[in-house]
């Protein structure tokens, strides 16, 4: 055959839409002619058939065959790699070219792309700048879920503001913008930029919240209905896989195997201070547990505790979603956790996949996790009442009390202090808030200030992240009248300290929408009570559970109007507070709220109750856990 004429016949044969008969004279001229241009038209007639994975690799042997030109070929077969699901052979192609990668924006992108879902963000730093200046959509909007991960990062806040001011008709970009200003209590311009958005939901365009961030969103929108509309950097779930999921077969054992999923797992993060005493408590007899840690190295060389207490741990930092589902598969997971939802770190998507008969949300995300396979959210009647069950896909499993575990045993008890020591005033009723300051809202700081004016003799205890935070949230302050003087700002402080210090306050004073959550329970903890009100989505509603867990649902105030005027009054009356702290000592270790060990026994009976409707063929469904009968003696002691 003459290799021209073929070659030309099968490029006439592409051109005119016959693939197959083009890959067929292909086929026949791949035996003696293995240059680039036929491996090229291969990929392009394989392409255009459906085969992505086998293009891919047809675009690899043109780069074989052309030195000067293989950049560009392996480019394009790492691209159709990543479309087919090949992350690795992909990453191994773009992993040989990583000295390209910062200057060549496709590139960064199939890279980030898969460091991004393999929450390998520790290695995106150097692709930040050119995917934000690049001008596909599509690099624009991965550089804008790269830049909201690390706020306090300069670089990540001066390319944010960049790309809003690029293109300040990017809803996505405005979105982002809006996260950072609020990071630092910028409350003019988170204002003035959200706007339009509160302009285009008063019209009924709820589309206009598919731009933002599921986890930020809650800050700043505590409707329940909205909430579900958040849903950027996610793929709508697919009923027929959710289906093909729970019809799969699986071998049971005597024993439930539990799977936790998380990238906390280290004695230092928050979720550990509350949830590592329950890890503990699980019946070893009836359960196996097993954690799947995504933890970055960084943060486990911090850890100090026997990790082994808590389950048995299974490294799949870095892994793709097809080597997670490998490795909980080789653990025959009945019911698989996801400790994260939307938040930094997480790897909900992988969830996606089908891990285990039945899975569940947990803890780490306040809310419904968005377009993830999720069987069931844990919760509590406080922060999933019956009026939110149309808002989820979840199905609820409620706790009879709070869905929030704490550890009693290994949390550090609080010390005593005096406010000489930290400063503060002696004669002064003493308001606190301990919140992360982007939970410090233009409305949260107005609330504060008529209740200040109000009480005269208060003043407000903040922790301040940033000098330009205190700033900010000075400069409101005195916008509404009142003085620097009664504003007194602390930094963050080493855990044991933070845990003694609240006790110094009066009265802990709660954020809206999003209320404190282990901050909280932090200062039930430390014998600071909080005031709180009813909220409107999981996020907001948080306290309050915590709050009735612990026997103090009069703190919860019906409506701003009645937290503000609870706040003043608590303010005038003093006495009321020194019971209320009184109580937090006495109900410390016989209330619901620290005690681990009733709340592992109300989490296994729930496990055991969505494994029960599984085994019966049934589908997910409401499940309330019953309460078991109230303590009669304390489970630890205040000495």
């Amino acid at each position: 055959m003459n290799s021209k004429v073929s070659f030309s016949a099968a490029s006439r044969d592409y051109q005119a839409g016959r693939y197959t008969q083009s890959l067929a004279t292909l086929n026949q001229l791949i035996d003696t002619q293995k240059d680039a241009k036929t491996y090229a038209l291969l990929a392009k007639n394989l392409l255009q058939l459906g085969f992505k994975s086998d293009a891919a690799k047809a675009y690899g042997l043109a780069a074989d065959c052309a030195p000067q030109g293989a950049f560009e070929f392996l480019k394009i077969a790492a691209k159709l790699h990543l479309e087919a699901g090949n992350e690795d052979d992909a990453l191994l192609i773009a992993m040989r070219n990583l000295g390209k990668a910062q200057e060549d924006a496709e590139l960064a992108f199939i890279i980030a792309t898969i460091y991004v879902r393999r929450q390998r963000r520790d290695l995106l730093r150097p692709f930040k700048k050119i995917l934000s200046e690049s001008m596909n959509p599509d690099h624009m909007r991965l550089a804008a879920l790269l830049l909201s991960d690390d706020l306090m990062d300069e670089t990540n806040q001066q390319l944010a503001r960049n790309l809003f001011r690029r293109f300040p008709g990017n809803l996505a970009f405005r979105f982002l913008y809006l996260v950072c200003v609020r990071e630092f209590n910028e409350f003019d311009e988170a204002n003035k930029h959200r706007a339009p958005i509160d302009a285009a939901l008063a019209k009924g365009e709820v589309d206009t919240l598919r731009k933002d961030n599921p986890f930020y969103h809650l800050h700043w929108c505590g409707n329940e209905d909205f909430n579900r509309y958040a849903t950027i950097g996610t793929q709508p779930l697919d009923p027929v896989r959710v289906a093909y999921r729970r019809g799969l077969p699986h071998t049971w054992s005597d024993k439930i195997r539990i799977g936790y999923m998380s990238s906390d797992l280290w004695d230092g993060h928050a979720t550990m201070k509350l949830l590592q005493r329950v890890l503990e408590l699980h019946d070893r007899n009836r359960f196996e547990i097993t954690l799947f840690d995504h933890t970055q190295p960084e943060f486990l060389e911090k850890n100090v505790t026997d990790r082994s207490r808590w389950g048995k741990i299974v490294d799949t930092y870095g892994l793709s979603d097809a080597a997670v589902l490998n490795a909980v598969r080789a653990q025959n997971i009945d019911i698989m956790v996801d400790l994260k939802g939307h938040t930094s770190g997480s790897r909900a998507s992988s969830f996606n996949q089908p891990l285990a008969p039945i899975q569940v949300a947990w803890l780490g995300f306040p809310g419904s996790t968005l377009n993830v396979d999720l069987d069931y959210v844990i919760g509590d009647h406080s922060v999933l009442p019956d009026v939110a069950k149309p808002f989820y896909h979840e199905k609820f499993l409620r706790m009879p009390e709070s869905y929030q575990p704490n550890d009693p045993a290994n949390r550090p008890r609080p010390k005593p202090v005096t406010r000489e020591e930290l400063g503060l005033p002696e004669d002064a009723f003493i308001f606190a808030s301990f919140n992360g300051n982007r939970k410090i809202t233009s409305e949260v700081v107005d609330s504060w200030c008529r209740i200040l004016k109000r009480a005269p003799n208060s003043v407000l205890w903040l922790m301040a992240n940033t000098p330009r935070n205190k700033d900010n949230l000075l400069q409101r302050f005195q916008a509404n009248g009142v003085s620097a003087k009664r504003i007194i700002f602390c930094p963050r402080a080493p855990y044991e300290l933070h845990i003694s210090r609240q006790q110094a306050a009066d009265l802990g004073i709660d954020t809206f929408p999003v209320n404190g959550h282990t901050t909280t329970s932090e200062q039930l903890w430390g014998g600071l009570p909080v005031l709180t009100m009813k909220g409107t989505n999981f996020a907001s509603r948080v306290s309050e559970s915590l709050l009735r867990a612990i026997d103090l649902p009069e703190l919860v105030a019906d409506d701003l109007q009645a937290y503000e005027d609870l706040a003043v009054e608590l303010a005038l009356n003093p006495g009321r507070v020194a019971d209320y702290k009184s109580h937090l000592k006495e109900k410390r270790f016989i209330a619901p709220l620290f005690d681990a060990e009733r709340f592992c026994h109300h989490l296994e009976h729930g496990y055991e109750l969505i494994i029960e409707r599984r085994k019966n063929g049934l589908t997910p469904d409401h499940i309330d856990v019953p309460a078991l009968p109230p303590r009669t003696e304390p489970f630890g002691s205040n000495d």
